[in-house]
């Protein structure tokens, strides 16, 4: 009878034991994914960003000295477009 309580004790305790264990390994690799996602959605927010910084409009750099002359040329006429009021 002893041994048998010995046993069941042991028992008890190994396996006290492994649920600790078992809990802080799920713990840690839990917090780890958890930062994983919590990068992947930051960069995600960044390219999103850098998209939409992008798309706001076209940035030139350089424009030849020819072209500014003859687009200023271009636009000091004009034509006229002829057009009527449509009411509903």
């Amino acid at each position: 009878m002893g041994g048998l309580l010995k046993f069941i004790i042991i028992l008890l305790g190994v396996g006290w034991l492994l649920g600790q264990l078992i809990r802080y390994f799920l713990r840690t690799k839990l917090a780890k994914f958890a930062q994983q996602v919590n990068e992947m959605e930051k960069e995600q927010r960044r390219a999103q960003q850098a998209a939409s910084r992008s798309n706001e409009g076209v940035n030139v750099d350089y424009i030849p000295k020819n072209h500014q002359k003859k687009r200023q040329k271009d636009i000091e006429g004009g034509e006229y477009v002829d057009y009527e009021e449509v009411k509903e």
